[in-house]
């Protein structure tokens, strides 16, 4: 049985041991029922996880001894980042946690013409703040060695900008439509360059205004179809996520 693993701030942990306070304690002896003897690892922040076993917890705080430490191996690449124009806030949640669980490098929120907030001061810091408390319990949920990154909520027009300044990267825009490339066919032209990094764009749930098709033909990307029926945002993303990252042998 594969042991679990929580991410600590770097200030609980020394060479000899962890002393855990705090939600995660919480969820530790409430949820996980571990005890005095049990062991699990601890990830500190600098590429490596530690395997510790609890000495004792009191009502407030749980200590653990170091036993060992390994090196995490790296992401795969090419990463994955999934662009996501933001749809209903519930949704964005459900995305984040999905992401997380299968590999996702980053994701990075914006909002476009159609998208259910239009402004970037829309996107509260409460709400982002949730987000990084989804990914850091989904990615112990799931075991995985590394946070998924969260970009600052921008709009389409500099999240293009930022894709162009990306060296080795290579991008993925579908959109609902006829006579463009099918994503099999897309993903393919992609494989031989040896990419370092990958994004795919997702509208929200009125997807892409003609000015914003517009935008990404500017700037290089070109309409993929993913089929004859329209996605919703959380299902575009999550297949997305899954495709591409099994064609280019990432997925686990």
């Amino acid at each position: 049985m594969a042991l679990r693993r929580f991410y600590i701030n770097p200030e609980e942990a020394s060479e000899s041991g962890v002393l855990i306070r705090g939600d995660l304690f919480h969820h530790i002896r409430e949820v996980c029922r571990f005890k005095p003897g049990d062991q699990f690892e601890v990830l500190p922040g600098d590429g490596d996880a530690w395997l510790v076993e609890v000495e004792a917890q009191t009502n407030h705080e749980l200590s653990a001894r170091v036993l060992s430490k390994r090196r995490l191996p790296a992401p795969a690449k090419p990463f994955l980042t999934i662009a996501v124009s933001v749809p209903k806030l519930p949704k964005v949640d459900w995305i984040v946690e999905k992401c997380v669980e299968l590999g996702v490098y980053e994701i990075k929120p914006f909002v476009s013409d159609f998208s259910f907030l239009r402004s970037v001061k829309e996107v509260s810091v409460n709400r982002t703040q949730r987000w990084q408390k989804l990914i850091q319990g989904a990615t112990q949920q799931s075991g995985r060695g590394d946070l998924m990154r969260l970009g600052t909520p921008t709009t389409l027009e500099k999240l293009l900008q930022d894709f162009n300044l990306s060296p080795n990267t290579g991008g993925l825009f579908p959109y609902e439509g006829v006579g463009q490339l099918g994503l099999g066919a897309a993903i393919d032209e992609l494989k031989p360059k040896n990419l370092d990094h990958i994004w795919a764009f997702v509208g929200s749930e009125g997807g892409f205004s003609a000015r914003e098709v517009d935008l990404f033909a500017k700037n290089g990307l070109n309409p993929v179809s993913m089929g004859e029926q329209i996605l919703r945002v959380e299902t575009a993303c999550l297949a997305l996520a899954s495709v591409i990252k099994y064609e280019f042998g990432t997925l686990g």
